[in-house]
């Protein structure tokens, strides 16, 4: 399987509650495509959230966001890491 990071954004005052209930949602049903969010960051100036996570297909990761209610608005593959 491969890595993938995608980025939410829009997501400005997020706090750490939220952003661990948004995690669980995504976690409750990762294994109906076959994926696993490793860990989820968040920039509450910004708006921005990163998750990484391993999947067969970016469509997968993004199958599961929209399925938890929160789309990523960015999914990129992750082929090297170090």
């Amino acid at each position: 399987m491969a890595k993938f990071m995608d980025v939410h954004r829009g997501m400005q005052g997020i706090t750490a509650e939220q952003l661990l209930e948004a995690h669980k949602a995504d976690l409750a049903i990762e294994k109906d495509e076959s994926v696993h969010f490793e860990h989820a960051w968040a920039d509450p100036e910004s708006g921005h959230i990163y998750c990484l996570s391993e999947a067969p297909s970016a469509e997968a990761v993004q199958r599961v966001h929209e399925r938890a209610g929160h789309r990523a608005d960015e999914v990129h593959p992750v082929p090297l890491q170090v």
